[in-house]
């Protein structure tokens, strides 16, 4: 459906016929600089995971400090924060549902509780329903919602108990976010 109403369903259409903005710039082409796809990188990356500047940057710098590809550990350390651990586990539809999960003290990891959505798990970590939490309806909710997804190789995943334990780190391969992490790698090291 056009502005132009049914002229653009003919070969008159002037979107059609010039697939280009109007005016007299309208044609001119807008080169974009490394540095402006770097930044987009960046802040896709940080949109996806929900993290602020600060915390982004303190990510990259423990990043940076481990051994091995900085953009590879970066993905990884975000990937193993509690709150996108019990969204990839299919316990919540969406990230920002798992991170009011956490925020309300709904989970525990390692049988203690913990209200931080940015806390990093370690290989081996079990994150499971509080007890206290079981006895409402979330339980059966979230049960019937893991269910119904997939989750990952690097967790295990057991939706009757409402538990995902972190059996390793994953591996960029296993990484499905649409993030060129050398790109932020890149932008930081300016």
């Amino acid at each position: 459906m056009y502005l132009k109403g049914e002229k653009c369903y003919t070969d008159k259409c002037p979107v059609g016929r010039r697939p280009y903005a109007p005016g007299e710039h309208g044609q001119m082409k807008k080169k974009v600089s490394e540095y402006a796809l770097q930044l987009r990188e960046k802040q896709k990356a940080k949109r996806i995971y929900g993290v602020g500047e600060a915390q982004f940057r303190r990510y990259f710098e423990l990043a940076s400090r481990s051994r091995g590809v900085t953009g590879e550990a970066l993905l990884q350390i975000l990937e193993r924060r509690l709150d996108n651990v019990i969204y990839r586990a299919g316990f919540a539809s969406s990230r920002a549902f798992a991170r009011q999960l956490v925020r309300h003290g709904h989970f525990d990891v390692n049988g203690r509780k913990v209200s931080i959505p940015s806390f990093v798990l370690r290989e081996g970590d079990v994150v499971s329903l509080r007890a206290r939490s079981r006895r409402k309806d979330l339980a059966k909710y979230l049960t019937e919602l893991a269910k119904s997804q997939s989750s990952p190789g690097w967790l295990d995943v057991n939706p009757e108990n409402v538990e995902v334990r972190l059996n390793r780190i994953p591996q960029r391969d296993e990484i499905d976010v649409p993030v060129e992490e050398h790109s932020i790698v890149e932008l930081y090291s300016r």
